[in-house]
């Protein structure tokens, strides 16, 4: 199947359904299939609410509408994020869209209770649970009826191949963390403090969502991800993205790097694409939206376990031609609860395209 059949083949499956969605995985043209439906199921005078987690998701809608001749759409689209969609009047609109479904909140029940008219789902990463919140409300109020994810983009030749790398470290045993206190600081290693939050979770010592919030935060620090990043990071010949951490991490692992306090971050990006230069890190403003030519490699520091970060970070690199391949590197910890989120990050993924390798560098 080409592009523009699997976006027939999807639209076609929404004709006569007043609540459904739409899985379209990375680069099969989510957006444009929104304005399709749109095109078909609305004239000039019904009015259309665009909901997507961000405001910068809304600039893709209007840049496709003037790419793709659907300019005249914009007059009666309005945009709202998720965190306002309860301030809309659902009286007020003929039609929604609901982009990146999977954000829907309980909180948002009101709204799609008392709303009447016709939705549109829009997702790459569906509720994994059906019986989770969002898995809930997505089966109540926009059910799937269409699935065509990135592996099937893959065999149908609309994205290029890939190869997933999770390199497996270890935590370092050396004094080189810095705990910072209240009334005191003081040296410790990424695996005594790794098994301090451990112990304070087993033993229930606070509040069990803050511990883990906690610990993360602390992995997010250790040392010797960056250390082994930064070793990767300069192997690589071919152009290749570093998804880091922080800011402070993205500028201390390139030369050039692109967030939001980084002045030189649009040049850097444009230099990026052009090929003027070959290495670029970020954190998570390039997870959505842009596409980069010729983006051979990546890599992730980490995974979070959540499938819908990486999912997008990995379809970064799955924009090239057909015939290329791309290749993902995955750091993890081993032995720790970091392998439990890389496994569930990728579990929508090719497992046979996943390589799990054991990598020392202590």
């Amino acid at each position: 199947m080409t592009k523009d059949e699997v976006q027939l083949e999807a639209l076609e499956t929404t004709k006569n359904k007043q609540k459904c969605t739409i899985v379209l995985g990375t680069g099969v043209g989510k957006t444009l299939v929104g304005l399709t439906h749109i095109d078909n199921n609305t004239n000039e005078l019904m009015q259309v609410l665009i909901v997507a987690p961000k405001k910068s998701i809304f600039q893709s809608w209007k840049d496709d509408a003037v790419k793709f001749g659907k300019e005249e759409l914009l007059s009666r689209m309005v945009f709202t994020t998720y965190l306002s969609l309860n301030k809309q009047n659902p009286n007020d609109y003929d039609a929604v869209y609901l982009d990146e479904c999977h954000s829907l909140l309980d909180s948002h029940r009101e709204f799609l209770q008392l709303y009447k008219g016709k939705i549109l789902g829009l997702t790459g990463t569906p509720p994994k649970y059906k019986h989770s919140e969002k898995g809930k409300l997505v089966n109540e109020f926009c059910p799937v009826v269409y699935t065509f994810k990135a592996d099937d983009a893959i065999e149908n030749n609309i994205l290029n191949d890939y190869q997933i790398i999770v390199h497996e470290l270890y935590l370092s045993k050396e004094s080189n963390y810095l705990v910072k206190m209240k009334t005191k600081q003081f040296m410790t290693s990424e695996l005594q403090n790794y098994n301090y939050w451990g112990q304070r979770l087993d033993m229930g010592k606070g509040p069990v969502h803050i511990l883990r919030v906690m610990r993360m935060k602390a992995m997010m620090e250790y040392a010797s991800k960056e250390k082994y990043a930064k070793l990767l990071f300069n192997d690589i010949t071919s152009k290749c993205i570093l998804f880091a951490n922080t800011q402070d991490q993205a500028d201390k692992l390139c030369k050039h790097s692109y967030h939001s306090n980084n002045p030189d971050s649009e040049t850097n990006l444009q230099e990026f694409k052009v090929g003027n230069i070959t290495k670029l890190s970020t954190v998570l403003q390039l997870s959505e939206g842009v596409n980069i030519p010729d983006l051979k490699q990546g890599i992730i520091m980490h995974a979070y376990g959540n499938e819908r970060k990486s999912a997008q970070r990995i379809g970064r690199l799955l924009r090239l031609n057909p015939d290329d391949k791309a290749i993902i590197h995955i750091l993890c910890y081993k032995d720790t609860v970091d392998e439990k989120w890389v496994k569930d990050a990728l579990e929508g993924f090719d497992q046979s395209k996943i390589l799990w390798k054991n990598f020392n560098v202590n």
